[in-house]
């Protein structure tokens, strides 16, 4: 199954939850990007964690499981590495949070904070613009809009990024409460 096959709709995801309100959401943004918004009841798994707990996941989760992030990019990636470590009956929402969070669905609000992907076009742009500039002044700094344009290039080609992996780390994306062991046992533990 690819990740294509198993993409439900946000409007299919709501029917979900109304039938099976014990129904699990994993959802793979950083802590930060969680507490300024998320669906209720969903489980917070940053995907950079995601491999280092999908083995605890594997054992304790059972029934189907719908994978969140913002724009459904990531949960591609988490639904491969948890069916990687041989986790099925899993799904991707279709066009992530944006797309769940349309004023109709309920959505718990918390601290606000810009997204990993906000921040990305904030330091890319703002290296390019230094580089741009700082040129004028030294020549070799051209090189360093290149450098970034060829790693924007090549995230999108292999629909990773290393800047929104790098930035994911920093404190601010983080979180006051990024305990994912207790957040992986709470969610094996739910019925």
């Amino acid at each position: 199954m690819t990740a294509r096959d198993n993409r439900i709709d946000a409007a299919t995801l709501e029917h979900m939850l109304a039938e099976n309100p014990d129904l699990r959401i994993l959802d793979v943004r950083t802590p930060a990007e969680f507490e300024s918004a998320h669906i209720p009841g969903a489980y917070n798994v940053p995907l950079d964690m995601v491999a280092d707990q999908a083995a605890a996941l594997v054992r304790g989760v059972r029934g189907p499981v719908v994978v969140v992030c913002r724009s459904g990019v990531r949960a591609a990636q988490a639904c491969e590495k948890l069916t990687a470590a041989g986790m099925s009956e899993l799904q991707i929402l279709d066009g992530g949070l944006l797309a769940w969070d349309d004023g109709r669905r309920p959505v718990r609000r918390g601290r606000q904070r810009w997204d990993l992907e906000r921040q990305v076009r904030l330091v890319a742009g703002s290296l390019v613009l230094a580089g741009i500039v700082g040129s004028i002044w030294v020549p070799g700094l051209k090189w360093l809009a290149g450098f970034v344009g060829a790693g924007l290039t090549f995230a999108a080609l292999s629909n990773t990024c290393m800047m929104g992996i790098l930035l994911s780390k920093l404190p601010y994306n983080r979180g006051a409460a990024c305990d994912v062991d207790s957040v992986v046992r709470e969610l094996t533990l739910a019925k």
